[in-house]
């Protein structure tokens, strides 16, 4: 830990497809020594390519990674549905109906410091769902009584309604930090009740794409209108995120940063583990 009251979390954004997954396998054991960092969430809604599989769960794990957070692709892969009631490490967004397999938010521990994580996800332009603002608001009390480190993926489309959760649970958590668009924003700040916020962190996979789709695929979606199959391009592979430290005393963050990590020579070998 970075000291006795700054805990560094960080955060890698989307991870698409095997080169996302290889990306993080080469560089985050490097960035958790040279960064020093404690704890870190990814993304990983779409680390299957499209969906998630158990297997990949378990990659990730070894990789590094503390707890892996979704949106609405997960539900691709129908094989992770059962897998979801055994893992508390893998959440889905919160405000999907009760009845729905898996778990919103979780309590990590690190180092006697405890994290509390929540899965959001937004409604405009996404399937309908229960409001995330009201699901999120009746949860956090019961978090707070354990720890006042709380981290928010807010997985959405619109930036409005990011934004909107920003200010919303501005002082109540200490980031909140948008996925689902792939592209990173430049809006990384901390709001006036000391919570970061970034409307999205961008995209961990094949930049030379369409959001990580292979470009001629994409075009031709666009110019016949018709279902495609949307291959993961492999090129320019890149890791994105950001990096939070968290005043472990009061829950606010003290400084948020964007990241762009590119990828080594050794990215175009295949995946072998």
């Amino acid at each position: 830990m970075q000291s006795d009251r700054i805990l560094r979390v960080l955060f890698i954004a989307d991870i698409i497809g095997k080169p996302g997954r290889r990306i993080v396998s080469l560089v985050l054991p490097i960035m958790k020594k040279e960064d020093k960092i404690d704890f870190v969430i990814a993304n990983g809604e779409n680390a299957a390519s499209n969906g998630l599989t158990e297997n990949i769960v378990a990659k990730l794990y070894r990789y590094g990674v503390d707890c892996i957070t979704t949106g609405n692709h997960l539900w691709d892969r129908k094989e992770i549905i059962p897998y979801l009631e055994t893992d508390r490490r893998l959440l889905r967004p919160l405000n999907y109906p009760q009845s729905v397999p898996g778990y919103g938010y979780n309590i990590f521990e690190k180092e006697g410091v405890k994290i509390g994580v929540i899965n959001l996800s937004g409604r405009v332009f996404i399937k309908e769902l229960d409001c995330p603002f009201r699901t999120v608001g009746r949860i956090l009390e019961e978090i707070q009584k354990e720890t006042r480190i709380i981290v928010v993926d807010a997985h959405a489309e619109a930036t409005s309604e990011k934004q909107a959760l920003g200010w919303f649970l501005d002082s109540k958590v200490s980031a909140v930090i948008g996925t689902h668009t792939h592209v990173q924003t430049a809006d990384e700040r901390i709001l006036p009740g000391g919570t970061a916020y970034i409307t999205d962190a961008g995209m961990t996979g094949p930049f030379d794409s369409v959001i990580g789709v292979k470009k001629e695929i994409a075009i031709e979606r666009f110019l016949m209108q018709i279902p495609i199959r949307m291959d993961t391009a492999v090129n320019d592979v890149r890791l994105n995120g950001v990096i939070v430290d968290i005043d472990t005393d009061t829950g606010k963050t003290l400084s948020i940063s964007r990241l762009e990590k590119t990828a080594p020579e050794s990215l175009r070998q295949d995946e072998q583990d």
